[in-house]
């Protein structure tokens, strides 16, 4: 059974720091790209950051580059993302996100997610 489980999410206030966790399950974690998406209230999910699956190459949305950190460990099947530095608008609820395409084929799984509200 696939599980992705994140957690870490809370409230801060603006200029905190949060690090969030996607503890991976059932399926080879070190063989897929992983990423984090968000959702803030009102707005369509968007990308955040994306790691390959060895770890050697990252990627982030313009609005959170040199605030926030992506990285893995394939040895406990983690993702993390740490944030530093939050604002208002980092208001969302992240997910985690495994995907990887074998034979023409596209595997997809999510995560339920975990709120992050940044306010005073």
């Amino acid at each position: 059974q696939v599980q992705l489980v994140e957690s870490g999410g809370g409230v801060v206030q603006p200029g905190g720091s949060l690090r969030l966790s996607c503890a991976a399950s059932g399926f080879s974690f070190s063989t897929y790209a992983m990423s984090w998406y968000r959702q803030g209230p009102g707005k369509e999910r968007e990308l955040v950051a994306l790691i390959t699956s060895a770890g050697s190459s990252t990627n982030y949305a313009d609005s959170v580059k040199g605030r926030f950190t992506i990285s893995r460990d394939n040895a406990k099947t983690t993702l993390y993302l740490q944030m530093n530095r939050l604002k208002p608008e980092d208001t969302a609820v992240y997910y985690c996100r495994a995907a990887k395409t074998l034979a023409g084929r596209e595997y997809e799984y999510w995560g339920q997610g975990t709120q992050v509200t940044v306010s005073s």
